[in-house]
Parts: C-alpha cells; structure tokens; sequence
C-alpha cells in the first residue's frame, strides 16, 4: 500500500510524548511552508502539496493580498520510503528582495497568504539558535519562547523531527514549525536522526532531509546538502558542518571547509559563526566523545581561521565554553556552546561531569532556546533563555576575533 502524508501508525508507531501534526486544508493547499536563505538577496520558499498538480510558483509583494511579482520553480518532485510515498515537494526561490522588509506571498495559487520579513543588510543582526526541536509538548514550549521575541533567522544544528524512519512525522513537524518556519528564514543543518534507513547499518544518505530541507550549498560551493555557508547583514557569515559525513583530511566537506574558511573577507563579514551537530566539547555524560573525531580533523582549520563561536546540539542540555583550542583556554579559539534543548522527546539529559571544569562556564539541564545578537563589527551579546524562566539565565558579551588590538 502506499499513502501520502498518511497518518497509518500501524507500520510507524508513535514514540511516547509524541505527537502528531495533522492537515487540515484541501489537497491543493500548501503545508509544511518553510523558507531559507538562498542569496544575498534571494528566498527560497518551501511547501508540499497532496496534490501533484499544483504548480510550483510563489506569488509575492510587499502589500498584502497584492502579488507584483511571479516565480517558478522546478518541477515538483517526491520520494519513496518503503510503503510511503510523499505528497510533492515545491522549491522556489524568489527575489531579487528588499533587506529588512516585510513580504506576502501565496503558494502554487491555492490557500492562504504568509508573510516573511528578510533580513537586514547591516548589522544588528538577531540569530535564534536551538538544536534538537522534536514534536511533543517540550517542542511546543520552545517554539512559544522562540515566538514571544523576534529574530532575524533561525539555526538549528541538526536532529529536527526525530521521524527516526516513520515518514509521515517528517509531515507533522513541517506542519508544526510552520507558523514560524513560514515567517523567518530557518537554516538548518543535520543530525543522526536524520540518518534513516530500510535496514539496520544501511544508511538512506539522508532521503526525506534532503528532498524536505534544501539549503543554499550550491550558492556557497558545496556539492552536498550536508554542509553549506551564507552571509547574512553584512557583517556575519556562517557555516553549517555536517557531523554525519565525512569529515577527515582528504573529504570532500574538509576540502570545501578550507576553502570556504580562505574566502572569507573579515573586513566585509566580520563574525563567523559555525553550527555542527555533535559538540566537540562536552562535560554532560550524555553522548561523551561523539564530536571528537570530527574536532581532531577540522579544528584546527576553525581556530587559525579566527572563528568567534561554534554551535552544536545532539546533547540535551545546555553548555556554554569559554574559548578554547585543542583542549586548553586560548582566547583566540572559538567559544562553544551545546544547545541540544528543543525538546527531545526522551527529555533533558541532567548528568555532568562534577567537579565542573575549569573550561566550561554554564551549564543547564531544561529545554530553551538561545539568541545571539551581533551588534557591530565588534561586539555581540549571547543569551540562553529556559522554557522556564521570563529572563536570561545565562548572558555573555563577545568580542570579535577579527577585531584587530587597535579597534579594541
């Protein structure tokens, strides 16, 4: 039997705490609607449709109900996974856009308006951070937290719908994040539970991520969905790694991280910022040494290029490093912060490593979100806000590492 966006959970059983998003519109109507980055001036919108012949065309305009311009993208396309088949999956990229401005558009013709703002072309710049998200009802408080401030874009460092093979998950979290994945660009990277396969140790090379989750990586050179960078405001570009391929001297990512890392214009794009899903460093028992391989292959590539931080999840807890390089304090490495917090359906991992070493600053076991808000060329303020709490419970300023001894 096959079946598009099915809700048939005798073959994908729901996990506990989980779950599920259903669609409520008609066969032709849009859901899942996300966007991404695509370009400094550029938006690619995202939705799928039970429909297969609606077509892939996004309408927009910067009043509502008042669509000026027309784009059209490839053809709609699908994918298979065992007995499911997925509804058609539409990607268009619209613009050249305005910066810092408000757009509606409608999708395929059908349905209802949605509205994104682009992000500013200068600094301040505003980035929600939060890994992990889930669909449960932890899931759902992260989201209301992320919804109750704004923000110019969204990272999230792998592990999005813990579908973990049950397809019609991939369906109810795009469903889920919608309403905030459908006004903000989301800039996601992936995760191990994005690793779906028919068979045990048989890998999918990632199917429904990647038909679902298309990201900028031929804008930025990468021959691979898996890793990808972009500049944002002017002033930051950011570099999403991909834990789950390979990563050691001689592949291709390593190849194309050197590169990437060699055409960056600090001048232009003073900050760089970096997003990988298992952290290179960790004092939470929960997955001890998962990052490690890919830290003793490629940080030293992130430390002689100046990085100012690195982002990762896969840890559910929250943790916040001082700068560091190859184990040690450096005030010229990266600081690193774990936000594994979105709301993994197993819950928050509570257990670290005591006495707290010298290396790591903060530690947290609830579920939250993060805000890093780069002000200028030279300084930003990051903030770790709980599910739980009305205020900041973890605050530091940064100073840039392109900054040079006389700007300071």
């Amino acid at each position: 039997m096959e079946f598009h966006a099915s809700t048939n959970f005798e073959l994908y059983p729901l996990p506990p705490r989980v779950f599920f998003t259903p669609h409520h519109g008609s066969a032709s109507d849009p859901q899942q609607v996300h966007i991404s980055i695509a370009g400094i001036d550029r938006i690619r919108v995202t939705w799928i449709t039970d429909d297969n012949t609606v077509p892939s065309t996004v309408e927009y305009g910067t009043e509502p109900g008042t669509y000026l311009a027309k784009a059209t993208g490839d053809n709609n396309s699908s994918y298979k996974f065992l007995t499911y088949t997925s509804g058609s999956i539409h990607h268009v990229s619209i613009g050249p856009l305005e910066p810092n401005t408000t757009y509606y558009y409608r999708c395929g013709g059908h349905g209802p308006e949605f509205s994104f703002k682009t992000p500013p072309s200068t600094l301040p710049l505003e980035i929600a951070i939060v890994g992990d998200l889930g669909q449960n009802d932890w899931t759902k408080s992260t989201l209301q937290g992320l919804g109750s401030k704004d923000y110019d874009l969204l990272l999230l460092p792998g592990d999005l719908s813990y579908a973990n093979n049950r397809q019609p998950l991939w369906d109810s979290f795009g469903r889920l994040v919608e309403p905030a994945a459908s006004r903000r660009p989301w800039m996601v990277t992936e995760g191990n539970h994005e690793m779906e396969s028919y068979l045990v140790g048989v890998a999918e090379s990632f199917r429904a991520y990647n038909a679902r989750w298309l990201m900028p990586h031929k804008q930025s050179g990468s021959t691979s969905n898996l890793y990808y960078s972009f500049d944002v405001a002017g002033g930051a570009h950011v570099i999403m790694l991909g834990s789950c391929t390979e990563f050691e001297l001689g592949s291709d990512q390593y190849k194309w991280l050197v590169a990437d890392l060699a055409a960056i214009d600090r001048k232009a794009t003073p900050w760089v910022v970096v997003s990988v899903h298992m952290p290179w460093y960790n004092t939470n028992y929960g997955h001890q040494g998962d990052g490690e391989g890919m830290r003793v292959a490629m940080e030293e590539l992130l430390y002689k290029a100046r990085v100012d931080v690195v982002f990762a999840g896969h840890v559910h807890a929250y943790e916040r490093f001082t700068r560091i390089y190859d184990n040690e304090a450096d005030p010229s490495g990266p600081v690193y912060i774990t936000i594994g917090t979105g709301g993994y359906h197993g819950g928050i991992e509570p257990s670290f490593k005591e006495p707290k070493p010298v290396l790591s600053m903060y530690r947290d076991a609830r579920f939250g979100d993060g805000r890093l808000r780069i002000l200028d060329a030279k300084r930003a303020h990051w903030s770790w806000n709980p599910n739980d709490s009305d205020v900041a419970e973890d605050e530091v300023w940064l100073t840039c590492l392109a900054a040079t001894p006389e700007d300071e």
